[in-house]
């Protein structure tokens, strides 16, 4: 089977490579706009016309699409989200490979949700953030598009190679920070938001089953439990050994170091249906959240 893969440099990108490159039956292609992919190629500039014909010269029989952006101005995120999503589908249509197309959508599609409720793919999608709309608007085209096409909507990635200015990424930096100086005390807020974790490992293995599936339209990718970012930093400091106090102070007290915002705009909570994924595509997470976050701690450690 040949694959396309499309955005192999990213975060999720570089995970989806290993496990496509894992399978003797797949023939993988990169495609993007790093130096070390196969093809340099910039979606978001790149004309439909060239990469019809790149299409055609390859063959693929699945094109899997993790290309995009997560922070940025709005016309940022259209163009690397939504301009290059519609680039990938226009191709398709034109070419006569006939490629199956695996999108890579994100759950920032579904926006604000009720505390205490799951999300299915049956959800109206109300986004609350530029980025949530630029995503939601790449999805509605591969839904759109007539093609054979299947779009994984993925809950909040965790794991390793987590980006240092993810939420995540910058609490194992600032309790890094405050165990090299030997600070016993880690003041933080904004703690009270909960996400719904997934290993960026366990949906490498969800494209790949979606790549050798037939199936169609949205499927979630999560945990199917929301949790609260409290317990994301007990458990944080539990895998790093961090003995001192972690003090959770008010978000409106002077020079509280704060979470991140979630560049999402789902508000405080957000859990994930996960049936569909079982049922359609085989899949369950297999790695849970304390083996996430100490390759994230790991990772976070070995940086100078």
């Amino acid at each position: 089977m040949r694959v396309l893969l499309i955005g192999a440099n990213g975060h999720l990108g570089r995970h989806v490579a290993d496990r496509l490159l894992a399978d003797p039956a797949v023939q993988l292609t990169a495609l993007g706009r790093g130096d070390d992919a196969d093809v340099r190629f910039d979606l978001s500039t790149g004309s439909p016309g060239a990469l019809t014909r790149f299409l055609d010269a390859v063959h693929p029989g699945v094109v899997v699409n993790c290309a995009g952006a997560v922070r940025g101005s709005a016309r940022d995120l259209i163009r690397h989200n939504t301009v290059a999503t519609a680039t990938v589908c226009e191709s398709l249509r034109r070419s006569g490979c006939g490629a199956r197309l695996v999108h890579v959508g994100c759950a920032a599609e579904y926006g604000p949700s009720q505390a205490g409720s799951s999300t299915g793919e049956d959800a109206v999608p109300r986004p609350g953030s530029p980025y949530g709309v630029s995503k939601l608007a790449a999805s509605e085209l591969v839904l759109g598009s007539g093609l054979d096409a299947i779009v994984l909507r993925v809950f909040s990635l965790t794991g390793p190679g987590t980006p240092t200015g993810s939420p995540l990424g910058r609490l194992a930096e600032a309790m890094r920070r405050v165990m090299q100086q030997g600070e016993g005390e880690l003041r933080l807020a904004g703690l009270g938001v909960q996400r719904d974790f997934v290993d960026v490992r366990d949906v490498a293995r969800a494209v790949h089953a979606a790549a050798l599936s037939a199936a169609q339209g949205v499927v979630n990718i999560g945990s199917g439990r929301a949790v609260r970012l409290r317990e994301v930093v007990s458990v944080l400091a539990r895998v790093a050994g961090h003995t001192g106090p972690v003090h959770e102070v008010d978000e409106h007290h002077p020079g509280a170091p704060q979470m991140p915002p979630y560049p999402d705009g789902c508000g405080p909570w957000q859990q994930a249906d996960v049936r569909s994924a079982r049922d359609r595509l085989g899949w369950r997470p297999r790695i849970g959240l304390e083996e996430s976050l100490a390759d994230i701690w790991m990772e976070a450690a070995c940086r100078i």
